[in-house]
């Protein structure tokens, strides 16, 4: 049987490589549509929890994840031989940034010289990392092709970018997925891939189209939430309160579109995406600057926050050096246990750097822990804090809360009431009754 008639058959059996907050909610939905799913991670621990049934990933519920082992479609493995068996692989890997902002495609080339190993006629593969245009042709393509089968007649080579956004309540299958293949028959095959288990599929003409389609998404909202927060930082100066002018603004029927100020664009695409193409423009000799400058600005809201502090506790009479600090929720955005690129990574050094007493209070998230790297006092092993019980209360026993995340179910009027000073960076507290409450 071809692979045509596989996916069409709902035979095909698809092996995902990568089994983190992309891979698992795409195994989950490929399974329910009646495939095999193979699911590999080299981290054995993870794939031991998978095969108890157990997640680790918020948006996937433990009794989700036993229904689809209970059915035999899915399992998962610490190594790689079931590529061999596979019809379709999706590469769902990390593609970080250095800390020079240059991108790092090695989690991609190590699996797909993986994939070669097993690799067989009549397979399809398709990449969902997000990474910069060109990388599917350029670095996937001539790897597959070392041996000896052709591009979009013996194999099958698209890529199709993740659109995952944790704590989103849209079911996943509701998401429309682009496609860009190679080839036409590429992009044919991988489109009626999707097809069998998404609502809605959107084909573009390349991969590479599809790779800058992602780019784009991202790049749109941190030059915004940039631009917004740089307005919020001006506003700040000139006395005017930017989230008022916000809700004015909204009430423009068109031509507006509304961004909010945050101590930080967290997350693991906004802040990191667009640099995969400020790099990847540099070989055409072309210099991004709107991204470079989003990115700029973005990297100094932790310290304008940190600075806010230090001025509302000056107010009061106080220094930012023996303070005690509440740092209120550590996730990169409300009501997730997601800490990635949020601002508390380097919001938390920031103050004990400068002498503070720092705890912090997050319900989803019971530890937080930060590379040595962040601390710069000298110490070569990470800080490991623990989350405080019951912040509302605790909250009266600090000089400073700061909200740098404002999961949902709390009264935060209520935490104004008991905090002697709040520095709000997400405006939680609606209310502009209290004295004690500073925004951005």
């Amino acid at each position: 049987m071809n692979l045509y008639d596989l996916i069409k058959k709902k035979k095909a059996k698809t092996a995902i490589i990568g089994m983190g907050y992309v891979g698992l909610p795409h195994a989950l939905e490929i399974a329910r549509a009646g495939m095999q799913v193979f699911g590999i991670d080299i981290q054995q621990k993870r794939t031991n929890l998978l095969n108890a049934g157990k997640s680790y990933i918020q948006d996937v519920k433990d009794s989700e994840l036993q229904e689809i082992i209970d059915a035999r479609k899915f399992q998962a493995f610490a190594d790689f031989s079931k590529l061999a068996e596979a019809d379709v692989i999706i590469i769902c890997v990390p593609t970080p940034l250095d800390k020079y902002k240059i991108p790092d495609v090695s989690y991609i080339v190590n699996s797909v010289n993986e994939i070669k190993k097993y690799f067989r006629p009549g397979q399809l593969v398709i990449l969902e990392s997000t990474t910069y245009p060109g990388t599917t042709d350029e670095v996937i393509l001539p790897i597959l092709q070392e041996s000896g089968l052709k591009c979009g007649q013996d194999f099958y080579l698209a890529f199709a970018p993740e659109r995952i956004d944790p704590g989103n309540t849209m079911p996943l299958n509701e998401v429309p997925k682009v496609v860009g293949g190679i080839t036409k028959e590429c992009t044919a095959l991988a489109v009626l891939f999707y097809s069998q288990f998404l609502k809605h599929v959107h084909p573009v003409s390349t991969a590479r189209a599809a790779e800058m389609t992602k780019i784009l998404e991202n790049t749109y909202r941190l030059i915004n939430i940039s631009a917004i927060n740089e307005l919020a930082m001006l506003a700040g100066k000139m006395d005017i309160d930017i989230w008022e002018v916000i809700e004015a603004a909204k009430t423009k029927p068109y031509g507006f579109q509304a961004f909010y100020p945050s101590p930080k664009v967290g997350g693991h695409c906004i802040p990191l995406d667009p640099f995969y193409l400020s790099w990847k423009a540099k070989e055409y000799n072309f210099w991004a600057h709107f991204i470079e400058l989003a990115g700029e600005i973005n990297d100094q809201m932790p310290h304008y926050t940190v600075t806010s502090v230090i001025t509302a506790l000056n107010r009061q009479g106080k220094a930012l050096k023996g303070s005690k600090i509440l740092v209120w929720g550590v996730a990169y955005k409300k009501d997730i246990d997601d800490p990635r690129e949020g601002a508390a990574y380097d919001v938390i050094p920031n103050l004990m750097r400068k002498g503070a007493q720092v705890d912090y209070f997050d319900s989803l998230i019971p530890e937080f822990r930060i590379p040595a790297g962040n601390f710069m006092l000298g110490n070569s092993d990470p800080i490991i804090l623990k989350s405080i019980e019951n912040g509302l209360e605790a909250a009266k026993n600090y000089d400073a809360v700061i909200i740098l995340c404002d999961n949902s179910g709390f009264d935060y009027v209520e935490l104004a009431k008991n905090a002697s000073l709040v520095i709000d960076t997400r405006n939680a507290i609606k209310s502009r009754e209290f004295k004690n409450v500073y925004r951005f």
